[in-house]
């Protein structure tokens, strides 16, 4: 396996793992976990999308 396809691998576990976070805090009604989850989920996604497209662009020229 590339090594870049092992860090979208981890970046979309670690979507996973928060998007399941967010489903304890809603059991353990905490907004707190649940607030951090969320963030998570949007810098976990964010960095793939954004690594994703680099790896693209690059590979074009």
């Amino acid at each position: 396996m590339k090594k870049e396809n092992l860090l979208f691998l981890l970046l979309a576990s670690i979507t996973v793992f928060c998007i399941m976070i967010i489903g304890v805090a809603i059991a353990e009604r905490s907004v707190l976990i649940a607030c951090f989850a969320f963030i998570g989920i949007i810098v976990a996604m964010g960095l793939g999308f954004t690594l994703k497209k680099r790896a693209r662009e690059s590979s074009e020229i």
